[in-house]
């Protein structure tokens, strides 16, 4: 596998490894990620403030003692070019109550970097300054800043706490406002959190919180996450561990983020290991949920792997690889089917995720 096929691409370029250095305020910046870098493929340096609310609000918790950026554009605009050159895809966390700030620093920066939204920060100076949690609690504000940011064609990210508001319905707000990324912080909500948003959007999520093992991030990864960050725990020995392992997985497996089978609490990437809707079984609930028809959820399946290898398979269950399950289930039938044809289990995976890629698309065409 190459580069391109092995992880995923943001901003129009490759993602070296799924491991994201996140914002700390006053301490992510390019000599933080330089430090880092061999171990990360994205880094979101800042956070850096917008407008004068924001300037004031960060003055005011940093004469309480947190450390902070006082950076302007300039400032910036050198950080950023301390990393050119290098194969980390950067990002500015960025804080601000109102659309302009954040659309001066598109304006000034253009598509080079991905303009992450904090709606994270709660920190009272910065919820009084209409920034950080408070535009969770105002989603048409929040939402208002994401689509000013859209009609600059640039890619965007919103950084969020779980479990503040609906995280359901306000993805789906930021998703039809025109972002990109959703960088959620699970704080004590874990795994579960990320299935549910991964089944009510088809954004890039980046899961926060805890990835201290490979154990953690690997449920992140199984049950929708696309990519893992790291502030307070982004220690070298814990990154080389990380990534290590997940590329590791991504050969072995042919799928980092492969999700569990439906059965076992997959998400909706998961129907690309469902058989045929022919029994009782959460395929068909699930396909109510997600609004597909046992015709359509067929013919899907059926189109999307014709003239492909996941086509062949009369001897299995349903009679095609397209309906078989994931890998790592026995299964002496599709096993046979792989041998016979000669085609290796992290290829079948891999054209496994290029067929949920096909459906969870459908799913969410109309939605």
């Amino acid at each position: 596998m190459t580069g391109d096929t092995r992880f995923i691409s943001i901003n129009g370029r490759p993602v070296k490894t799924p491991i994201v250095l996140a914002s700390m305020a006053g301490i992510t910046d390019a000599d933080y990620v330089l430090e880092r870098s061999q171990h990360a493929g994205v880094a979101f340096i800042g956070g850096y403030n917008t407008d004068e609310a924001s300037r004031k609000a960060s003055a005011q918790m940093q004469s309480g003692g947190r450390p902070e950026f006082d950076a302007d554009f300039n400032e910036i605009a050198t950080e950023i070019a301390m990393l050119n050159g290098t194969d980390i895809i950067l990002g500015l966390n960025l804080r601000g109550a109102a659309p302009e700030g954040f659309v001066a620093a598109a304006k000034r920066f253009g598509n080079s970097v991905i303009y992450e939204i904090d709606a994270h920060c709660r920190q009272q100076p910065m919820i009084d300054a209409g920034c950080g949690e408070y535009l969770m609690h105002n989603p048409e504000k929040l939402c208002g800043i994401v689509s000013a940011l859209a009609k600059e064609g640039v890619t965007i990210s919103v950084k969020i706490r779980s479990g503040v508001v609906d995280d359901r319905n306000l993805a789906k707000m930021l998703w039809k406002a025109g972002a990109h990324i959703l960088h959620v912080d699970l704080m004590d909500t874990g795994y579960t959190k990320v299935r549910q948003i991964r089944n009510v959007c088809p954004l890039i999520i980046i899961a926060n919180n805890s990835v201290t093992n490979t154990d953690r991030m690997m449920d992140y990864f199984s049950h929708g996450a696309d990519l893992v960050s790291l502030a307070r725990g982004a220690n070298l020995p814990n990154l080389q561990t990380l990534d290590r392992y997940i590329r590791a997985t991504a050969e072995e497996v042919g799928w980092y983020n492969a999700p569990k089978q439906l059965c076992r609490g997959g998400d909706v990437r998961s129907l690309t290991f469902c058989c045929m809707p022919v029994k009782q079984c959460p395929l068909l609930p699930a396909l109510e949920t997600f609004k597909l028809s046992r015709e359509e959820y067929l013919s899907l399946k059926q189109s999307s792997t014709k003239e492909t290898m996941l086509a062949e398979g009369s001897h299995t269950c349903f009679g095609s690889l397209a309906f078989c399950c994931k890998s790592t289930t026995p299964c002496m039938f599709r096993d046979m089917t792989l041998k016979s044809i000669n085609l290796p289990k992290n290829d079948y995976m891999a054209l496994k995720r290029t067929l949920s890629e096909k459906i969870v698309a459908h799913i969410f065409k109309n939605a």
